[in-house]
């Protein structure tokens, strides 16, 4: 089979119907933009409390970042414990710790209740070390995580590590038993149903293209214009994650869109596959920008990362083809034959202090900047937030976080270059 520049999850997985003649409705209780993990998650939470909700997707269901990652469901945040402790003390990062943790239930739960067929499974994630410091660090990590988190992780040593991968590139690693994989499009596409089952209706190929504050019978809301005319609501709540636009600037202006990548060979002999991840972990690696790898539930290798920094397009996927394959090769030199069949993009949310934040903005409600962790962690939000939205009080530690705005300077009158972790990148109009 050529190389398909293709997302191969979409191959699995057929999403919901919507009925494209059917009329917006002329008001709503609630507005939920974007139609991925977020919107789609409170959505279903909204509906099921008896709200009108509509739904408005530029593109279709789990058409963004939704459907196009790795399918890995992660306890944490992509920032360590101790600089989360340091940035926000012990007893907030206890909060946002023990939340990471409950993402993973809240996931579990819906795929439960809903009956979800999207190969979900507790198979744990394992982090490995490319330098002999980092995985030093991971003793440190563990014993933190344990004393103030109440959480176990397990150390593997280099000499050990074969159980766990069928690499010799790496100096040790780090099992946690909680986290789970998943096929994101199966996920997606049955976050869809559910929504619609709780009488949430969605509107694709409907792009958002203005938001005005408007009263209508004394009662506050919101007009909504949108390529298929206008409709009004009493809130918004908005979910586009990288895919945020000029409709809602300020949310614009504190996400950085960063582009990921992903190849997933053809299917391996099982005796392969078993040699390449013994226990089928959610894999990564311990560099910043990291490599991201699994197998996938028909024993493909599934291997990505940030190939290219910036949105997918064209020219960056078909580049990132081959970055991707010589790294896959390089931990796995065994796949130096593997044909690789499928290449796709998806851009991620990085708010500019790495973290997930959600609340209210301009008096619009969401939650974006998920930075890698969003099938967990959206699809938490999402419910939260609704839960927010519906008048109840849920624990929510990234509610009221400090939102940073882009620490930008100028150059022919332009914005370009920030600080990101650590490194310097330069940012083009979408934050202009």
């Amino acid at each position: 089979m050529p190389l398909r520049e293709h997302n191969y999850w979409l191959t699995t997985a057929p999403m919901p119907s919507t009925d494209a003649a059917r009329p917006l409705p002329s008001r709503a209780d609630v507005v939920v933009i974007g139609a991925g993990f977020t919107g789609l998650s409170a959505a279903r939470t909204l509906a099921k409390r008896g709200a009108s909700v509509a739904v408005l997707e530029s593109e279709t269901i789990g058409w963004g970042a939704s459907s196009r990652n790795g399918g890995m469901v992660l306890t944490g945040m992509k920032l360590g414990v101790n600089q989360l402790i340091s940035m926000y003390g012990r007893d907030l990062t206890r909060r946002m710790y023990a939340a990471s943790l409950l993402t993973i239930d809240c996931v579990e739960q819906i795929v439960r209740e809903e009956a979800i067929d999207c190969d979900f499974s507790r198979c744990g994630h394992l982090e490995v070390a490319c330098k002999q410091k980092h995985f030093n660090d991971y003793a440190r990590q563990v014993d933190v995580i344990a004393r103030e988190f109440n959480h176990q992780l397990r150390v593997v040593q280099k000499s050990e590590l074969n159980a766990e991968i069928g690499s010799n590139t790496y100096y040790g690693g780090m099992v946690d038993e909680v986290s789970a994989g998943l096929n994101p499009a199966r996920y997606v596409a049955g976050l869809g149903r559910a929504a619609i089952k709780a009488g949430a209706e969605i509107f694709e190929h409907t792009r958002v293209e203005g938001l005005q504050r408007e009263s209508r019978q004394g009662e506050a809301g919101w007009k909504i214009t949108t390529s298929r005319g206008p409709l009004w609501a009493r809130e918004v709540f908005v979910g586009t994650s990288g895919y945020t636009g000029k409709t809602t600037p300020a949310l614009q202006k504190r996400i950085i869109p960063i582009g990921s990548f992903i190849i997933t060979t053809e299917v391996l002999p099982e005796v392969v596959a078993h040699e390449l991840s013994p226990r089928n972990r959610m894999i990564y690696d311990s560099k910043n920008y990291l490599y991201y790898y699994r197998l996938t539930p028909d024993r493909r290798m599934l291997f990505g990362g940030r190939a290219a920094f910036f949105p997918e397009n064209d020219q960056t996927i078909r580049r990132s083809a081959e970055i991707l394959r010589r790294g896959m090769i390089e931990v796995y030199p065994q796949l130096r034959d593997a044909k690789v069949e499928y290449v796709w993009g998806g851009t991620l949310d990085f708010a500019f202090d790495i973290m997930p934040h959600a609340g209210q903005i301009d008096g619009m409600y969401y939650a974006v900047g998920y930075a890698g962790h969003g099938v967990a962690m959206a699809t938490y939000q999402g419910q939260k937030i609704a839960e927010l939205m519906s008048g109840d009080k849920p624990e929510n530690p990234f509610v009221g976080i400090a939102f940073p705005g882009a620490p930008l300077g100028l150059y022919n009158g332009k914005p370009w270059f920030l600080p990101f972790a650590g490194m310097w990148y330069k940012v083009l109009d979408w934050v202009s």
